[in-house]
């Protein structure tokens, strides 16, 4: 067993392996991972872990709550975890690669990571400026079929795209050739799916490539009919979905 130790960041949302992640950090506990994270040199990977905060549990307040508006809000790396931080968050993770972390103006910072590597979390530690936590790294098997597997979701998640578009009244436009690998596939499509936090947890942490494949696969036929007997509705109705406080 591989284990690290990051520092940690709570998110409404999932990464997965090879995703994009933008972020705006302005929450003071943040600042001071992303100050930290600035003193690694430059030729090193800048790494921190993601996980997913489990429904019913918030990010701190940014303002004084009510009923009462002279108390003061939370504060510290736990702020809004509770007293045993860990037992917030869903126990798989990503690890993420940060290639740019620019520092703006007001002391606020604009981030952009990618997913690398699946983690599972140990413990969570709250004793400094920021959280971290002790993680083991998880491999990626293919297991049985993963290649087939693959070959049919893509065909279904096209056949979604062309569905979604038309239920949100665009034309589907698309870039470059979606990859053919079967990992890939698995992590790019439960990715783009619009899916809620539980239901993409459960794609990061299934077992193995193909068994997440086989999710997808009935996921996308399932969201495919849902959407084909909708009628025709404004795009912000497709996509509402919660925002994350960071």
């Amino acid at each position: 067993m591989t284990t690290v130790r990051l520092p940690l960041f709570p998110l409404n949302s999932v990464l997965f392996p090879g995703l994009v992640l933008p972020l705006n950090v302005f929450e003071e506990r943040y600042r001071a991972m992303m100050r930290e994270l600035l003193k690694t040199p430059e030729d090193e990977p800048r790494r921190f872990a993601v996980v997913a905060i489990r429904d019913g549990h918030e990010v701190a307040p940014s303002a004084p709550g009510m009923p009462d508006p002279t108390s003061l809000p939370e504060r510290g790396p736990a702020a809004g975890f509770g007293t045993d931080p860990a037992k917030a968050f869903h126990k798989v993770g990503c690890i993420a690669d940060a290639a740019t972390i620019r520092e703006r103006t007001d002391g606020s910072f604009e981030v952009l990571a990618t997913g690398t590597t699946r983690v599972r979390l140990l413990s969570v530690e709250a004793s400094g400026p920021f959280l971290t936590a002790e993680l083991e790294t998880l491999s990626e098997e293919p297991g049985d079929e993963a290649a087939p597997l693959a070959e049919g979701v893509l065909r279904s998640f096209r056949q979604y795209q062309k569905r979604l578009a038309g239920a949100r009244e665009r034309s589907l436009t698309t870039g470059a050739d979606l990859p053919d690998e079967p990992g890939v596939v698995s992590y790019l499509v439960a990715a783009a799916m619009m899916l809620d936090t539980p239901t993409k947890q459960r794609l990061l942490q299934a077992p193995d490539t193909a068994s997440r494949l086989r999710d997808e696969l009935k996921l996308l036929r399932s969201e495919t009919a849902i959407i084909r007997n909708l009628p025709s509705l404004p795009a912000s109705d497709l996509t509402r979905g919660p925002t994350s406080l960071n």
